[in-house]
């Protein structure tokens, strides 16, 4: 159980320096203002924030795909040949077969 709590740590903290690196990198370019804003936000620490709102983004694109798949598979059932089916379909094509011969 401690390999798996030290992977999740050592993996959490690779994708937070890739994360960090990559947004440090992004900005070079910057005005004394833009400076003055950067401190403030870097004192608010929102690297958590975004690895939560990716977490979160993730689960609901994972819950909407298992529903399109569930919804599709279902779809698919509806036009097999299963036994209820075939008994709507007999039934009716008896009813018309009746209404057309009267």
């Amino acid at each position: 159980m401690s390999t798996l709590s030290n992977f999740t740590q050592t993996l959490e903290d690779v994708f937070r320096r890739i994360f960090i690196t990559y947004m440090d990198n992004w900005r070079q370019n910057t005005t004394a203002e833009q400076e003055a804003l950067q401190a403030k936000v870097d004192a608010e620490n929102f690297y958590y924030v975004i690895l939560y709102l990716m977490v979160m983004i993730g689960m609901f694109s994972f819950i909407i795909v298992a529903i399109l798949v569930s919804t599709v598979k279902s779809k698919r059932r509806e036009h097999s040949n299963d036994p209820y089916h075939q008994y709507i379909v007999e039934d009716w094509q008896e009813k018309y077969k009746s209404q057309i011969l009267n």
